[in-house]
C-alpha cells in the first residue's frame, strides 16, 4: 500500500493557500504536516480527503483516487464536529455505521477505546441498584434515579476531543489522519492519546499528523514536510535532516561562571541561567576544545550534552529564513 499526494494546488480569487504540494508515504508509519498558523496544513488535508475541491494535484491510494470507497480512512478534525445536543454512545455508534462497522462490534470498539482513554463516565449511564423479588426477577432500587449519559456540549474541550478521537479509530482505518489531535488536553489526556497512537502505529498504519507540539511529532514522525505561507520549504526524512545540521547545540551546566571561557572559545551563549548554558558551537571539535579549556581552568562540569538540532528549533529557522527571504 503506498499514498501519493502529489502538485496539489490551491488558491482563493488570486491568494494562494496551497502551492505545489507533493509527498509520498511508502510504507507505515507517522508522516507530519507541520507548517505556521495559515500555512495551508487543514486545508492540504481536505482537500486529500475531498472534503474541498482541488485546484491542481492528485492524491492516490495504492495507484487509485485517494475516496472513502478506495481506503478504510479515519479522520480527527481540528475543529469540534460532535453534535451538541445529541447522546455520546449514538453518535459514536452513528458514525461506526457509516463505515460500514455493526452495531455489536461498534459496541466493543467503543468500550475498548472508553476504557483506554478514560472517557467511560461518560458514556455509559450509572446502573441503579437491583432488588432481587421473590421469583427471582430483580428490580431496581426506588429512590435512585438513572444517570443519563452526557451531551456533547456537557463535556470539555479536551473531552470532547478524546470522543472525536475514539470515532476517528473506530472503523479500525488503514490511513488515519489527525489534525491537531493533542488541542486542548493536559499533560494526562496527552499521554492518554499518545499510547494510542503508539499502539496504531504497532498494527503497521499510514497517519497523517498535524501538530504544533514538536516533540510529540518529532517522537512519532519518520518523515516531514514544512510548509510557510502555502509552500514546501522543507521536506524529507527527520533523521537524515537533523543529522545534515550535526551536533551543535550544547547544553552545559557547571558549577561556577563559565561565560568567559564559551565567549573565549567562539562559541555562542543563546541563553544562560545560574551557570546552566544553552550554546551553539561549530561543531564537534570546537565543543570538545572547551571542554578541555573548563577542565583546565578547573571548573566542574556538571552536564555535558552535545546533540542535533530538535525539530522545534529547526522548524524555527526555516520559518526564519523563508519569511527572511520573502521580505528581501
Amino acid at each position: 500500500m503506498s499514498l501519493q499526494v502529489s502538485h496539489l494546488h490551491k488558491k482563493y480569487g488570486t491568494k494562494v493557500v496551497v502551492e505545489d504540494l507533493s509527498f509520498s508515504m511508502e510504507d507505515t508509519g507517522v508522516y507530519a504536516l507541520l507548517g505556521t498558523n495559515g500555512a495551508g496544513k487543514t486545508t492540504s488535508i481536505r482537500m486529500m480527503l475531498g472534503m474541498l475541491a482541488k485546484d491542481g494535484g492528485e492524491v492516490l491510494w495504492n495507484g487509485k483516487p485517494l475516496t472513502t470507497d478506495s481506503c478504510n480512512i479515519g479522520y480527527l478534525a481540528e475543529e469540534r464536529g460532535l453534535y451538541p445536543k445529541y447522546g455520546l454512545m449514538d453518535q459514536l455508534l452513528y458514525f461506526a455505521s457509516l463505515r460500514g462497522v455493526g452495531r455489536d462490534e461498534a459496541k466493543k470498539r467503543i468500550r475498548s477505546l472508553a476504557e483506554r482513554l478514560e472517557v467511560e463516565e461518560y458514556l455509559y449511564p450509572n446502573q441503579p441498584a437491583a432488588i432481587p423479588e421473590a421469583g427471582g426477577r430483580a428490580v431496581p432500587a426506588l429512590g435512585r434515579k438513572r444517570e443519563k449519559p452526557k451531551l456533547a456540549d456537557q463535556l470539555s474541550k479536551g473531552n470532547q476531543q478524546k470522543i472525536q478521537f475514539m470515532a476517528s479509530l473506530l472503523s479500525d482505518p488503514e490511513l488515519i489522519i489527525l489534525d491537531e489531535p493533542l488541542s486542548g488536553l493536559d499533560p494526562v489526556n496527552t499521554d492518554l492519546i499518545r499510547d494510542v497512537i503508539r499502539e496504531e502505529i504497532a498494527k503497521g498504519k499510514y497517519l497523517i499528523m498535524s501538530s504544533h507540539q514538536m516533540p510529540t511529532v518529532e517522537e512519532f514522525c519518520t518523515e516531514i514536510t514544512i510548509l510557510n505561507r502555502s509552500k514546501a520549504i522543507l521536506q524529507g526524512n527527520l533523521n537524515e535532516i537533523k543529522k545534515s545540521y550535526g551536533r551543535v547545540n550544547l547544553h552545559l551546566k557547571c558549577e561556577g561562571d563559565a561565560s568567559g571561557l564559551i565567549r573565549a572559545s567562539g562559541a555562542e551563549i543563546q541563553s544562560e541561567k545560574e551557570c546552566e548554558y544553552q550554546i551553539k558551537v561549530k561543531g564537534e571539535r570546537q565543543a570538545n576544545e572547551l571542554l578541555s579549556s573548563l577542565i583546565g581552568a578547573g571548573v566542574t562540569v556538571v552536564t555535558f550534552d552535545l546533540r542535533e538540532p530538535s525539530l522545534h528549533e529547526i522548524f524555527v529557522e526555516k520559518v526564519g529564513e523563508a519569511n527572511d527571504a520573502l521580505e528581501d
